[in-house]
C-alpha cells in the first residue's frame, strides 16, 4: 500500500490486512472483481502469517480469521463465475470452522450454505440440497427456530426446490420463513 498505512505500518501488519479486506469488499460490491481479488488474497496471506486483524499475534493456517478470508475470496470468485476456484476455498473454510468450533456451529452452517449456493448456481441441485438441509438443521438447533438465519436457510432451500419445480415442497418452507 502506498498510503498512510503503508508509511506507518509494516506491509505485513494485521491492520494492513484489515484495510485490504475492507477495500476488497468495497470493490466486490462495485463488481470490480479483478481489482478486489489480489487484495483479498494478500489479506489472507498476511493473516495466515501474522495474526488476526485486532491482535498482532501468530496465527495458524487453520485460524477462524483465515477461514473468513477464504470464504470471502470464494464468494468473490463465485461472483465472477469461477466456480472451480471457489469450491475448494469454501471447503477449506468449512473444515477450519469445524475443527475450531465443532461441526454444529453457525459458522459451519454459513459455509455449508455458501457452498450450496455455489452448487445451485451450477445447477447441481442434488449436491446442493443436503448442504442446505444441514445448514438449516445446524441453525435451527443452535439459534432456535425463530432466528433470521433460520429464515434465510428456509428461503434458500425453498428457492432450490422451486427451481426444480417442486412447488409443493417449497411452499411450506416459504411459509415457515414468514
Amino acid at each position: 500500500l502506498n498510503n498512510l498505512a503503508g508509511l506507518l505500518l509494516s506491509p505485513n501488519h494485521p491492520d494492513v490486512a484489515m484495510t485490504l479486506h475492507n477495500l476488497a469488499a468495497l470493490l466486490e460490491n462495485q463488481a470490480k472483481y479483478d481489482e478486489a481479488k489480489p487484495l483479498c488474497e494478500r489479506a489472507i496471506e498476511i493473516v495466515e502469517k501474522k495474526g488476526k486483524y485486532d491482535e498482532a499475534k501468530k496465527l495458524r493456517p487453520d485460524h477462524p480469521h483465515v477461514a473468513s478470508g477464504l470464504n470471502d475470496l470464494a464468494s468473490l470468485l463465485e461472483s465472477q463465475g469461477k466456480y472451480d476456484e471457489a469450491k475448494p476455498l469454501y471447503e477449506r473454510a468449512i473444515e477450519i470452522w469445524k475443527k475450531v468450533h465443532g461441526p454444529d456451529h453457525p459458522y459451519v452452517a454459513t459455509g455449508l450454505s455458501n457452498q450450496a449456493g455455489l452448487l445451485r448456481d451450477q445447477g447441481k441441485y442434488d449436491e446442493a440440497t443436503p448442504l442446505y438441509e444441514r445448514a438449516l438443521g445446524i441453525r435451527e438447533e443452535t439459534l432456535g427456530p425463530n432466528h433470521p438465519n433460520v429464515a434465510e436457510s428456509l428461503n434458500n432451500l425453498a428457492g432450490l426446490l422451486q427451481e426444480q419445480g417442486k412447488y409443493d415442497e417449497a411452499k411450506p418452507l416459504y411459509e415457515r420463513a414468514l
